[in-house]
C-alpha cells in the first residue's frame, strides 16, 4: 500500500511538473509573438495607447459631477463611440466619426418626423403608419448598401442610420422625450466622436494615405527583387552554379493578396485632411490602377517561379545556351527598371529617363530572343523540343513581364503627372513621362529638344 501511494505521489507531481513546464512553453511563446507584433509596427503600441487616453478622457462624464447631471446615463454613448469608432488610421477614424454622427443626426430627425405623422393618425393608425415607414426606410436603406460607392464610403452610416430611426420609431415614447433623449444622444456620440479625431490627428497620427503610397513603392521593389534573383539564377544555370538562396521565389507572394489591403487604405485616404505632401485632391484611385497592373505582373513572377521550382533548367544544349544571356539581360533589366520606379515613387519624383533606358534593353534582349528562336531548325525530333521546352515556357513568360513593366512605368508616370510629383533631372535633363494617342500607350523619352517615343506593344 505504501508503495502505491508513493507511486501515485510520484505521478501527481510528475504530471504537475509537466502541465507547469507545458504553460511556462505556451506563455514563453506568448510573449515572443506579442512581442513580434509590436516590433513588426511599434505604432500598434502607439495606437492601444491613444484609444485608452480618448476612453479616459470621456469616462470624465461618469467622474466628475456636473458633467455627470448635464447627460446622465446618455454619458454612456460617448464612451461606446470611442470604442467603436477609433480606427488605427486617421482617414479611417474620421470615416467612422462622421458616418455614425451624421448617421445618426439624419435617423433622429426622421424618427421624430415619424412620430409627429404616427400620432397625427390616431391611436390606432399609429402602429400601422410606423410599421409602413419602417420597413419602407430599412428597405430603402438596405438596397443602398450594394452600391460600390455607397458599400465603399457610407456602409457603416447606413447601418447606424437604420438602428437609430428603428429604435426612435418603434419607442413609443412622446416627441417632448425624443427630442430630449435625441439631443443627449447625438451630443455625446458627436463629443465622442470629436475626442477620436483630435486624438488620432494630433498624437503620433497614422495616416493611411502615406501607407498607401509605401504599400505601392514596396510592392514594385518586391517584384524587382525578384526578377532580379531570377536573372541571377539563370546567370548561374550555365556556369553549373549551386544557387542555395532561393528567397527571391518567395518575395513576390505577398504582393498577389494586396487588393483588399490598398482597397481600404484607398478608402480611408479619401476621408483624410492634407498633410505633407498629399493634398485634398491627391489621386487616390491611381494608386489603385498601379497596384492593379503589379498584381498582374506578380501572377507572371509566380507562373515563372513555379517553372523554376517544378523544373529543374538545365542549360546543356547549343540552343538554351544562345537563348540564356537574353533571359538573363530580360530579367535583370526589368528588374532595375521596377527598383528606379519605386524609388521614384518613395521620393515623390517622376520615373527617371534611366528606367525607359532600362526598357529598351529589355526589348532588344526580346528581340534578339525571338531571332534566335525564328531561326531554329524545325526538323528537331520531339526529344530535342521536351528537352528545351522549360526555358522556351521561361523566355515566352519574361517577354510577357517585360509589358506588364511598361505599363507600370506608364501608370506611375500618369500618377506622378496627376500627383505633382517633382520631375526627375537625371541623363541631360531627361525625363520619362506618358504620352496618349489613339494607337497604343507610349513612353517618350524627352532629351533636350529631342523627343523619342517608346511603344508599349512594339
Amino acid at each position: 500500500m505504501e508503495i502505491t501511494s508513493t507511486n501515485q505521489e510520484k505521478t501527481q507531481s510528475n504530471f504537475l511538473k509537466a502541465m507547469f513546464e507545458n504553460l511556462k512553453v505556451k506563455l514563453k511563446d506568448m510573449a515572443m509573438k506579442t512581442k513580434k507584433i509590436g516590433e513588426d509596427d511599434p505604432r500598434r503600441i502607439l495606437h492601444s495607447i491613444k484609444v485608452g487616453f480618448a476612453l479616459t478622457l470621456v469616462s470624465l462624464f461618469y467622474y466628475f459631477r456636473p458633467l455627470y447631471d448635464g447627460f446622465g446615463q446618455a454619458g454612456m454613448w460617448a464612451i461606446l463611440t470611442v470604442v467603436v469608432v477609433f480606427e488605427f488610421s486617421v482617414g479611417g477614424t474620421i470615416s467612422k466619426s462622421l458616418n455614425r454622427g451624421g448617421a445618426t443626426l439624419l435617423a433622429g430627425a426622421l424618427g421624430v418626423g415619424a412620430e409627429y405623422l404616427a400620432n397625427l393618425c390616431g391611436e390606432r393608425g399609429e402602429p400601422i403608419v410606423l410599421g409602413i415607414l419602417v420597413f419602407i426606410l430599412a428597405a430603402v436603406s438596405t438596397f443602398t448598401r450594394f452600391i460600390p460607392k455607397v458599400k465603399r464610403r457610407y456602409d457603416y452610416g447606413v447601418l447606424i442610420f437604420i438602428l437609430t430611426f428603428s429604435l426612435v420609431a418603434v419607442s413609443g415614447a412622446r416627441i417632448s422625450e425624443i427630442m430630449e433623449l435625441a439631443h443627449q444622444r447625438l451630443s455625446t456620440i458627436l463629443i465622442g466622436g470629436a475626442t477620436c479625431i483630435l486624438v488620432s490627428l494630433c498624437i503620433y497620427p497614422v495616416w493611411a494615405g502615406l501607407d498607401l503610397h509605401n504599400l505601392i513603392a514596396s510592392n514594385i521593389l518586391k517584384l524587382s527583387a525578384s526578377l532580379q534573383g531570377f536573372g541571377s539564377e539563370f546567370g548561374n544555370v550555365v556556369s553549373s552554379k549551386d544557387v542555395r538562396d532561393k528567397s527571391y521565389l518567395q518575395i513576390h507572394k505577398s504582393v498577389l493578396n494586396s487588393k483588399a489591403t490598398e482597397e481600404s487604405l484607398a478608402n480611408f485616404a479619401w476621408w483624410e485632411p492634407s498633410h505633407g505632401r498629399f493634398k485634398l485632391n491627391h489621386p487616390w484611385k491611381l494608386y489603385l490602377n498601379v497596384g492593379g497592373i503589379v498584381r498582374q505582373c506578380a501572377c507572371l513572377i509566380e507562373i515563372l517561379s513555379g517553372c523554376i521550382t517544378n523544373s529543374k533548367i538545365q542549360v546543356v544544349s547549343e540552343f538554351e545556351q544562345k537563348i540564356q544571356p537574353s533571359c538573363v539581360k530580360m530579367s535583370m533589366e526589368c528588374g532595375k527598371a521596377l527598383k528606379e520606379v519605386s524609388t521614384a515613387i518613395k521620393n515623390m519624383s517622376s520615373p527617371p529617363s534611366s528606367v525607359a533606358l532600362h526598357l529598351i534593353n529589355s526589348k532588344a534582349a526580346a528581340d534578339e530572343l525571338k531571332n534566335i528562336m525564328e531561326n531554329y531548325p524545325s526538323s528537331r525530333n520531339e526529344a530535342d523540343l521536351q528537352q528545351i521546352m522549360p526555358m522556351l515556357v521561361v523566355a515566352s513568360i519574361l517577354i510577357d513581364i517585360i509589358k506588364f513593366v511598361e505599363k507600370i512605368v506608364v501608370s506611375v508616370n500618369e500618377l506622378a503627372e496627376k500627383a505633382g510629383f517633382k520631375q526627375a533631372q537625371l541623363l541631360h535633363r531627361g525625363i520619362v513621362k506618358p504620352v496618349n494617342n489613339d494607337d497604343d500607350d507610349q513612353l517618350v523619352i524627352e532629351i533636350g529638344e529631342m523627343k523619342k517615343p517608346i511603344g508599349v506593344g512594339t
